[in-house]
C-alpha cells in the first residue's frame, strides 16, 4: 500500500493552499503516495476555483479513501471569506494552527505516516493565540518530542542549526556548549537514521568571524564551541570544527562532511539557498513523527496570483517518503 502523507494548507493569505493543492493533485506525488489535504475544504474550494486548479477534492474520515479524488480532512470552520491575500490575518493564523493541530494527531495516532506542512506565518499564527517561533516549536510540543533540531537539506549540503528564529542580537545569549552538543546529537542521530548513514561527519561552523581570532573578535569560539566540539568527540561522534563560515563555504569544504551545523538562521540557510532555492526541504530531526516542509515562506507578494512554484513542496514530500520507506 502507498504510504499515507498529510498536508496541512498552512496561511490560507499565503500561498500555502495554492502549493498544497497543486502538489496533491501532482502525478508525481500520486504516484508516490496518498496525499491527504488538512485544512478547511471550503478554503481549498475557494483557492481553487479561483486559481482554477483541476482536481476533484472529497472530504474524508481517513476510513475510506477514493483513488478518484484528492482526500480532504476538513478543519473548516466557516472562515474562507476572510482570505483576504498578501497579508497575515488572526482567522489565517487560527485556520493554519487548528491544521497543524489536527495533522499532528493523526501523525501521533498513526493514521498518516508522515506530515508535511505548507507555510504558515509566524505573526498570523501569534495572532491568532499560538505563541510559537514558528511551526517547528508547535509541532515538537504537540507531539511530545523533547529533542528537536531544524536541518535544511539539498543535493550539495545537509544544514543543522543550533539557534533557528531568534533575532541576531539574541543568538550568542542563546549558544551555550550544552546547546550545541544536544543538537549535533540529534542531528548524527538523524543521519544515522533517516539516511542511513553509519558514521557521519559533522563540521561546526564557529559563531564570530575568523572562529574569534583567538578572543580578538570575541571569545564564544574556544569558551562554547571549540569545547562542543571536544564533548562530542569523546561521545564517538565524528565532529570538527569550528570553522570560519565564509571560508569553509568559500572553499567548498561542506562536500567533504555528511552535515554542516551552523550556530544560527542565516549563516548555514544562505549558502544552502544560494545552491539549491526551490529545492531545498525543512526537516525537523529529532521528532517523533516524520515532518518536512519546503524552503520558502508563505509569499504573499504573489499570493492569489497562480505562480507559486511547487518544485520545493514536492522535494519534501519525496523525502518524508523516503523516510518513511
Amino acid at each position: 500500500m502507498k504510504p499515507r502523507v498529510a498536508i496541512t494548507i498552512g496561511d490560507f493569505n499565503g500561498i500555502g493552499p495554492e502549493v498544497a493543492l497543486k502538489t496533491a493533485t501532482s502525478p508525481v506525488v500520486r504516484k508516490l503516495c496518498v496525499p491527504i489535504l488538512v485544512g478547511p475544504l471550503n478554503v481549498l474550494e475557494h483557492t481553487q476555483k479561483s486559481l482554477r486548479i483541476r482536481g476533484k477534492l472529497a472530504k474524508t474520515s481517513l476510513s475510506v479513501i477514493s483513488n478518484s479524488s484528492v482526500p480532504v480532512y476538513d478543519v473548516g470552520d466557516g472562515i474562507w471569506a476572510d482570505v483576504q491575500w498578501g497579508k497575515p490575518t488572526k482567522a489565517s493564523g487560527r485556520s493554519a494552527g487548528t491544521a497543524i493541530e489536527h495533522a499532528v494527531d493523526l501523525s501521533t495516532k498513526k493514521k498518516v505516516d508522515a506530515l508535511v506542512t505548507a507555510p504558515a506565518s509566524k505573526e498570523a499564527l501569534n495572532l491568532a493565540g499560538y505563541n510559537f517561533p514558528g511551526q517547528t516549536e508547535m509541532i515538537a510540543l504537540l507531539s511530545r518530542s523533547r529533542h528537536v533540531a531544524m536541518m535544511l537539506i539539498a543535493e550539495t549540503m545537509r544544514i543543522g542549526l543550533v539557534t533557528t528564529h531568534v533575532s541576531l542580537r539574541a543568538v550568542a545569549e542563546n549558544i551555550t556548549k550544552e546547546k550545541i552538543v544536544e543538537k549535533v546529537s540529534v542531528v548524527h542521530e538523524a543521519l544515522q537514521k533517516n539516511f542511513r548513514i553509519k558514521n557521519p561527519s559533522i563540521a561546526v561552523l564557529a559563531l564570530n568571524p575568523h572562529a574569534g581570532d583567538k578572543g580578538v573578535i570575541g571569545t564564544e569560539d574556544d569558551d562554547l564551541v571549540s569545547p562542543a566540539v571536544a564533548e562530542l568527540k569523546s561521545n564517538n561522534i565524528d565532529a570538527h570544527g569550528p570553522f570560519p563560515a565564509d571560508a569553509f563555504f568559500g572553499k567548498r569544504s561542506h562536500v567533504k562532511y555528511d552535515a554542516v551545523m551552523a550556530m544560527y538562521h542565516d549563516q548555514g540557510l544562505i549558502p544552502l539557498k544560494l545552491s539549491s532555492f526551490g529545492k531545498g526541504v525543512n526537516f525537523s530531526a529529532g521528532l517523533n513523527i516524520i515532518r518536512t516542509s519546503p524552503d520558502h515562506g508563505t509569499a504573499y507578494d504573489i499570493a492569489g496570483k497562480g505562480k507559486a512554484n511547487i518544485s520545493s513542496m514536492i522535494e519534501a514530500v519525496k523525502l518524508a517518503v523516503r523516510f518513511i520507506r
